[in-house]
């Protein structure tokens, strides 16, 4: 009764929390049943317990914030996102892009990694569109773009497929590997059990392409491996393991992580020194992959004194292997394979390994002895301190980017790493000319210019646009006397500015400016990436997406191709229309675009669209020569 008047006295208010208090202790549906219905004029509590002493607010402080707090998860959610969203503005307008962008990025997963039932809210949407808004911008949509995720396509590591077969033992395969084992010298113990010849007869039928294929391409890096093993002191028929993981291949990755020719897990490899960032993997450096593999065997041989446990230790790590020594009191292999304590995959391992060695020292008895191995490729080598892309770098030196890709593989991305240095490999010869080629370029436009080799028919305008920069840009650069006149065969510098374009792994370029597509009833990542013509991989990168879902989304972003290489002629007649159907679904945004076709002319394209020729001019960068196929921006006139 005393809290219900509007100005009542300490004591009041003393007696009618003490009486609260001592009903908390009584029956909790009872204490629910007297609680009166919250009159509607009644004044709010915090206001009245902020006048009373301290000693009076401090005496039962939990059950008056129960009453005053009711958590709200989304606005709880909102916020934290709001703080990396506000922390990516400010680098934003310090012009510190990438910055800007891994906070944009962390509000942006905060949002993505909510309970379905909280993704849902209409007030989470609203910030995530805006979120997605801000990370979609042009100065950052670059680099989404143009800088991206790894090109090489991992291979399955061939350890996993041989793992999962419980090959037969057959007796004369076995009879004529005995017989083989007593004439083969080996720095490595061999010795001939039924796993092991298992795993003969196995490679023998169902697995000998797998052996043919990987002793083919280790021979490019024999040499280099015997001599690592040599120099550490490790028996030189342990190259075989790396037969057996990889099948030296090294962008091998297996199931479980284990990545590089020698499949070494991320940990262990920090312990050998083989970096892993976002622009380099040196499991997948051959050269250093292998120093590592030789000083860890070697290691694993000097804690356990036995090879066999020092390749168990390899595949299942030395703590499982010294686990299950303590637990039997046998440091053999064999007596540990008997009793069934070492993990599935490792009691296969060594055996895989032992009938591998004997099968290639052996060739003539087991089909190998037609092996044509690869050579070894000859290469240069430029220690940089700069971010460079490999596409330029292959046009210094006229080769493909997958020539310099197959030399460096362990470049995780289309340029070499930022702030660290990085020993770029180059074809055998060719380091004076990239270092004459390179140098002209500035330091900090290396990620962005190219070469453009001079073809029949360019002129200074065709090729400014299809690098979306200004003939006046070429022609300074170049020192052009002549503009008229460019020498079939001739190298141009292309001095794109940062974020100008946005090329891609699939050589088309896209607009820097975002489109917003509402999503409809239906649609996935695969059906809108049909629809405009993109590459689904580039719809996710944009959007932030993992799957194929759009589930819960209204608005995707979309960046539009522009280039002639996009929707190009030879598309499918199906998936143009796609396209021209899919830009009328885009919403809020008065921008149309037009594929050029063969015949048309700027002034129909004006006339057809109801805009003028100035205008097409001015929304696509002056327009000198028009080429079927283009993509033209179209504004509304208003």
């Amino acid at each position: 009764m005393g809290i219900s008047k509007p100005n009542p006295p300490a004591t009041v208010l003393l007696l009618a929390l003490t009486l609260t208090g001592m009903a908390c202790h009584g029956d909790k549906d009872k204490r629910q049943a007297r609680l009166p219905a919250p009159q509607a004029n009644a004044p709010a509590l915090g206001p009245i317990l902020a006048a009373l002493p301290q000693t009076i607010t401090d005496a039962q402080p939990a059950p008056l914030q129960a009453v005053q707090n009711n958590p709200d998860p989304v606005a709880e959610l909102i916020a934290n996102a709001e703080k990396e969203y506000q922390a990516g503005e400010e680098k934003f307008k310090a012009g510190d892009m990438e910055a800007a962008k891994r906070s944009f990025d962390r509000a942006v997963d905060q949002l993505l990694q909510s309970p379905p039932e909280v993704r849902a809210e209409e007030r989470l949407q609203h910030e995530l569109e805006r979120v997605l808004e801000a990370v979609n911008r042009p100065e950052l949509a670059a680099l989404q773009t143009d800088n991206p995720a790894p090109k090489q396509k991992a291979e399955p590591a061939p350890i996993d497929e041989t793992n999962e077969v419980t090959p037969p033992v057959d007796p004369n395969v076995k009879a004529q590997a005995e017989a083989e084992i007593k004439a083969t010298n080996s720095e490595l113990p061999l010795m001939l059990t039924d796993p092991v010849a298992a795993y003969i007869n196995y490679f023998s039928n169902r697995g000998h392409d797998i052996l043919q294929h990987g002793l083919e391409r280790g021979g490019r890096y024999r040499e280099m491996i015997e001599s690592t093993l040599r120099e550490q002191g490790v028996p030189q028929e342990l190259i075989y393991l790396a037969q057996a993981e990889s099948g030296f291949h090294p962008l091998a990755l297996s199931r479980v992580g284990a990545r590089g020719m020698w499949q070494f897990m991320s940990s262990r490899a920090r312990g050998y020194g083989l970096q892993h960032n976002l622009w380099v993997d040196d499991r997948q450096d051959p050269e250093k992959a292998t120093r590592a593999a030789a000083h860890h065997l070697k290691d694993l041989y000097n804690q356990f004194g036995d090879w066999y446990l020092a390749m168990a230790a390899y595949n299942s790590g030395p703590g499982s292997v010294q686990s299950a020594v303590k637990r039997t009191g046998y440091a053999d292999f064999w007596e540990l394979y008997r009793r069934n304590v070492l993990p599935k995959e490792t009691r296969n391992y060594v055996p895989i390994i032992l009938a591998v060695t004997i099968m290639a020292k052996n060739p003539a008895q087991y089909g190998l002895d037609n092996i044509v191995p690869e050579q070894p490729v000859p290469y240069d080598t430029v220690k940089i301190d700069y971010p460079v892309d490999i596409r330029l770098v292959a046009q210094c030196v006229d080769v493909s980017p997958a020539t310099l890709q197959d030399l460096n593989p362990s470049l995780l991305r289309l340029s070499t790493p930022k702030d660290q240095t990085f020993e770029l490999h180059l074809p055998a010869g060719s380091k004076e000319r990239y270092l004459a080629a390179i140098d002209p370029i500035p330091l900090q436009m290396r990620i962005w210019w190219r070469y453009h080799a001079v073809a029949e028919g360019d002129t200074l305008a065709s090729i400014a646009r299809t690098y979306r920069t200004s003939p006046a840009a070429i022609e300074k650069e170049n020192h052009l006397p002549d503009t008229d006149s460019l020498q079939p065969d001739s190298k141009l510098i292309i001095p794109i500015p940062p974020g100008k374009h946005a090329a891609t792994e699939d050589g088309a370029s896209y607009a820097r400016r975002a489109t917003r597509y509402k999503v409809r009833r239906g649609d996935t990542v695969q059906t809108v990436a049909d629809n405009f013509s993109l590459p689904p991989l580039m719809v996710r990168r944009w959007n932030h997406l993992r799957g194929d879902s759009l589930r819960g989304r209204r608005i995707v972003y979309i960046h539009l191709p522009v280039t002639p290489n996009a929707l190009s002629n030879d598309q499918p007649e199906e998936s143009k229309s796609r396209s021209k159907k899919a830009l009328h679904s885009v919403s809020e945004n008065p921008v149309q675009h037009h594929k050029v076709q063969p015949g048309e002319t700027l002034v129909s394209i004006a006339a057809s669209h109801h805009t003028t020729v100035a205008a097409l001019k001015r929304d696509n960068g002056n327009l000198a020569m028009l080429r079927p196929g283009m993509v033209l921006v179209i504004r509304e006139m208003r």
